[in-house]
């Protein structure tokens, strides 16, 4: 099965990963564009700020790749924006980690200050959250198409449940009166004596 093919677009996480995706494009998409307006050249690491973080071209650039990149997966939705909002936000905290080591020397060509290794950690736990949201948990409800994917034995026992409750209400002819059907089982008539 494709993992692809798993979430129906009409269930309610596929609304979680398109709102998640794009809220953290958006505000992506707003930070490298203010680099942009600002002119920074591209690696810059005299200490330009936008926001409270530094940043330069290149950063600015990343930025709003990155954003467009969310947005895209947000217009897509399903599992390509949950596996999407994954991938980028595992990347944002390895960004973090990584540019922890390098602050304040020459490999630190995005100019990262301590404030953008906090946001870096900050928005990789609120992408990751928003693509693993329903789908990563060891409680998931029967319902979410992640457990009957894992539990496919259990999901088929339990949907073959659910059609034998509505397996009668479907044979009955139309307009049969269900309550007048009930009052004629209980009546004393309908007993056969033993």
């Amino acid at each position: 099965m494709n993992p692809q093919d798993e979430l129906p677009l009409d269930h309610h996480l596929a609304t979680v990963y398109r709102w998640g995706a794009a809220f953290c494009g958006v505000v992506l998409l707003v930070f490298g564009s203010l680099g942009f307006a600002d002119e920074l050249s591209p690696f810059n690491t005299n200490g330009d700020s936008i926001a409270g973080m530094s940043t330069n071209g290149a950063l600015s650039l990343i930025s709003v790749v990155v954003g467009l990149i969310l947005i895209a997966g947000a217009v897509i939705g399903g599992n390509i924006a949950s596996t999407l909002n994954m991938v980028v936000g595992t990347l944002f905290l390895l960004s973090g980690f990584a540019h922890i080591f390098i602050l304040d020397r020459p490999a630190n060509i995005l100019d990262f200050g301590m404030t953008n290794v906090i946001f870096s950690f900050v928005m990789g736990l609120v992408i990751l959250t928003f693509g693993m949201y329903g789908r990563v948990s060891s409680k998931l409800p029967h319902d979410n198409p992640y457990w009957q994917h894992r539990h496919p034995r259990e999901a088929a026992r339990e949907s073959l449940a659910r059609r034998r409750q509505l397996a009668p209400a479907a044979a009955l002819p139309t307009g049969t009166d269900r309550t007048a059907l009930r009052g004629a089982d209980r009546s004393p008539g309908s007993r056969h004596s033993h």
